[in-house]
């Protein structure tokens, strides 16, 4: 099993039950593919560096995860498919960061 750390960019727009059905949605793919979830963070409503799709803003959603990543590319395709999510990113760590992260303190 391998570590992961995953932020997630959804569409600004969306209503508070259609973010947490996707992040539900997501979270189930993790455990479909034989991953576990370790923790996970809610950014909020964040200012992008650069427009996506046009957008000044997006959730931001940050987790970390155990899996294998040959089960990675699976998600990703189901990822590429979904028009609420702007960006994705995952990045393979040796060991997960220490939470709350300080993005999560600028928040407060």
């Amino acid at each position: 099993m391998n570590n992961f750390e995953v932020v997630l960019l959804f569409n600004p727009e969306l209503s508070s039950q259609i973010l947490k059905d996707e992040l539900d949605k997501f979270k189930n793919q993790i455990i479909n593919n034989s991953g576990k979830i370790i923790n996970t963070e809610d950014w909020g409503l964040r200012d992008l560096t650069y427009n996506i799709k046009k957008f000044k803003k997006a959730f931001y959603s940050f987790l970390q995860l155990e899996m294998n990543g040959v089960n990675i590319d699976t998600i990703k395709k189901d990822l590429n498919q979904n028009d609420k999510l702007l960006r994705y990113l995952f990045i393979k760590v040796d060991k997960h960061q220490e939470l709350p992260t300080k993005l999560n303190y600028e928040k407060k």
